[in-house]
């Protein structure tokens, strides 16, 4: 589903030339639960960024269902990440001004697919937000609001899901209940699941572990995989 090679980032601050990732290199398969960890500034996020396609690489590639994302313009990245990936951030990202059904049938309808407003009740109602689909945002909690975020992520079928932090918003309890039904949606779909976590527990229910630290792959506990 991935294949990184080489994948190096970096940026200009004045003269000087901060590289925040380098020498990174990876191969998902399809269907995998990968957890990434590392330290604040390790360069987690900005990975995410390269591997969705929502930035580019200074230098290596990313190959994403078999489509190099370094070679396609930045319109034609974002046609194929409305096509092929979802996301769950840490903020929610929900529209205020929708109800939770009209946030979850957005993906669906910028694809120009029928039966929007059916597909986003059925996955509201397996995230358990069948009692809120007239609910706007301000009116849900923080674990429904990622609730809302998590149907949203997959009602268009992705064929992988990235996850900045998902649960940095909320309590334990919450938290651990978010990530149990993106365990469960990964695995009824076959979506592949790519978090970013600083919580150790979390990260322990992934299939395989990456951390980085300063901007490379210090352990990969699926690397001979």
């Amino acid at each position: 589903m991935l294949l990184v090679k080489d994948l190096e980032k970096s940026y200009r601050s004045g003269t000087r030339t901060l590289t925040v990732l380098h020498g990174v290199n990876l191969e998902i398969p399809a269907g995998a639960f990968v957890a990434v960890l590392g330290p604040s500034g390790s360069g987690k996020t900005t990975l995410l960024g390269l591997l969705a396609g929502l930035d580019a690489p200074s230098r290596g590639s990313v190959l994403l269902a078999g489509t190099d994302l370094t070679a396609l313009s930045e319109d034609a990245r974002a046609r194929f990440r409305r096509d092929n990936v979802g996301f769950v951030f840490q903020s929610f990202q929900l529209i205020p001004s929708l109800t939770a059904r009209e946030n979850v049938q957005v993906p669906i309808e910028l694809q120009g697919l029928d039966g929007a407003a059916e597909r986003a009740e059925a996955l509201l109602s397996r995230v358990g937000l069948g009692d809120r689909l007239g609910h706007y945002p301000a009116q849900l909690s923080g674990g429904e609001q990622q609730r809302v975020a998590l149907a949203r992520a997959f009602v268009h079928s992705p064929r992988i899901l990235f996850a900045d932090e998902p649960t940095g918003n909320l309590d334990a309890a919450t938290g651990q209940g978010i990530i149990a039904l993106m365990e469960e949606l990964n695995r009824e779909a076959g979506t592949t699941l790519i978090l970013v976590t600083h919580d150790l527990d979390l990260a322990a229910r992934a299939h395989r572990t990456i951390r980085l630290a300063d901007g490379a792959v210090a352990s990969d506990s699926g690397a001979a995989a």
